[in-house]
């Protein structure tokens, strides 16, 4: 295992390569490309105008840029930070009726409360406690809308959405330019609005309610710190490295909480794009690979100063593209969430329920459905668990 060399400075511009660069630039490209577009549907969801979406884009590239480029400096080891995918999903099913402000004070609980797990070493001991399959059946219910959502363009935009699921089945993301070129010959592809321009972030003064601490800031905090979090730890020793797991999630937390008013959501380790910094194509020499994670903090820095033109650029494409890039880039998340969800029998009637909840969409007392669930399939588990032996 590679451990965290604290003592023993390293020079980084003589560890720096070619290779640890291109690795950051393709890091964040792809950390961007596939879910940009779920957050900017989170955003539009909670009633964001231009400038605060762009905001959004500038506080979460702002917080994955400093705490990659720090932590992975601190500890000399490859360490990428993203945005909660799967928390962004998430909101845009448990912010309904509820004022950006009290969204904006449950992201700073969520961040506060990761802070709190990471610094007092709580974090792995409290995971263990929520069964995966309950965590992962919620998951796949708040999903699931963008899968059949993705599918329901077909009504309205048949050549775009073929063209889209074309490229998902033959090519994942090689095919996308065809379908934003069909959009664009269509006229649906709106570049006027286009501008290159700095982002000035916009202050959302926080207030709390009951509703929206239950209702996001909670199942934010679960969803991100098992779906996310977790897989994200696994990447990073899976890759050989020894990092001592609290300290970085407390960091990550303190990020979150300070950026929140800004619109950052959460913040959490990356798995899927920390695997392109931890693997060799970043650098043959484990112990440089590090370089390559702070190359991809700059590069997040660069996106975040410039958050207004991404928001932009997504703003110039059609809605139903939107809609079908994002429903797309998640049906492997749905099939990964529902496939651990029901593998453990003893588990799978608790985790079946637990992912009904959450797709109905049901709201009782102002709560969202994500909170409902986790209740009623953690309930519907220790039921059964005690069922007597026929």
């Amino acid at each position: 295992m590679q451990t965290p060399s604290l003592v023993a400075p390293r020079n980084i511009f003589r560890d720096l390569s070619l290779s640890a660069i291109v690795a950051g630039f393709v890091t964040v490209l792809v950390g961007f490309t596939s879910s940009a577009a779920i957050v900017f549907q989170a955003a539009q969801s909670l009633g964001a105008n231009d400038d605060e979406i762009s905001s959004w884009m500038w506080a979460l590239g702002l917080g994955m840029g400093l705490t990659s480029i720090a932590l992975s400096w601190v500890y000399r080891i490859p360490v990428v930070t993203a945005w909660s995918t799967p928390g962004a999903a998430m909101l845009m099913t448990s912010t309904a009726g509820l004022p950006m402000s009290d969204a904006i004070g449950a992201f700073v609980i969520a961040g506060l409360l990761t802070v709190i797990v990471g610094f007092t070493g709580w974090f792995e001991r409290m995971i263990r406690r929520i069964p995966v399959s309950i965590a992962c059946g919620m998951l796949g219910g708040v999903l699931l809308r963008f899968g059949m959502e993705a599918f329901g363009v077909l009504n309205t935009q048949l050549v775009l959405a073929s063209l889209m699921f074309a490229a998902y089945i033959l090519a994942r993301r090689f095919l996308t330019r065809y379908a934003v070129a069909y959009a664009g010959f269509a006229g649906l592809l709106h570049v006027e609005v286009l501008t290159l321009q700095l982002t000035t972030p916009v202050f959302t003064m926080p207030t709390f309610s009951l509703a929206a601490i239950l209702g996001i800031a909670l199942p934010l905090f679960i969803v991100t710190m098992t779906s996310q979090n977790m897989p994200g730890v696994a990447v990073i020793r899976a890759s050989g490295y020894d990092l001592p797991i609290s300290r970085p999630i407390g960091w990550i937390g303190v990020a979150n909480t300070f950026l929140a008013p800004f619109g950052a959501y959460a913040l959490n380790l990356a798995a899927i794009t920390a695997a392109i910094c931890t693997g060799r194509d970043a650098h043959e020499d484990a112990a440089r690979r590090y370089t390559a994670a702070i190359a991809a903090g700059v590069f997040y820095l660069i996106l975040g100063l410039f958050g207004a033109t991404v928001a932009a650029l997504l703003s110039a494409f059609p809605k139903e593209l939107i809609v079908a890039i994002a429903g797309f880039a998640l049906l492997g998340t749905i099939g990964s969430s529902l496939t651990t969800a029901l593998e453990n029998e003893s588990q799978r009637e608790a985790a079946l329920v637990t992912f009904l909840v959450t797709a109905s969409g049901i709201s009782l007392v102002g709560i969202g459905s994500a909170f409902w669930a986790l209740v009623i399939g953690s309930v519907t588990l220790h039921i059964l668990k005690r069922r007597p032996a026929h």
